[in-house]
């Protein structure tokens, strides 16, 4: 599957509060905050947690970042595909399902 075509959903299991333009992600287990892995995000990050839906292509999602922040998608590519990866190795996100695409 190609990278910008995957579709991703946030974790069910986090709390997240934005508070001045940053983002902060707390996992939750056993209805408990897991506080040894609080994630904060800045601005950026912020604006494509806000996109991750399970329905918004990552290819959208770098043309959202790349017109906001008047940038081209090439150079925004990298950095979300990046972050993206390390919200989905965190488990804070997962593929979302194919099914009907």
């Amino acid at each position: 599957m190609n990278r910008s075509t995957k579709r991703f959903i946030k974790a069910s299991d986090c709390v997240t509060r934005c508070i001045t333009g940053e983002t902060i992600i707390v996992p939750v287990s056993g209805g408990v905050g897991d506080l040894d892995s609080i994630y904060t995000v800045n601005e950026v990050g912020t604006r494509i947690w806000e996109l991750i839906d399970g329905r918004t292509p990552v290819s959208r999602i770098i043309d959202a970042i790349a017109n906001e922040y008047e940038i081209t998608a090439e150079e925004a590519e990298q950095d979300i595909v990046d972050f993206l990866g390390s919200l989905e190795a965190a488990g804070l996100i997962r593929l979302a399902a194919q099914e009907g695409w």
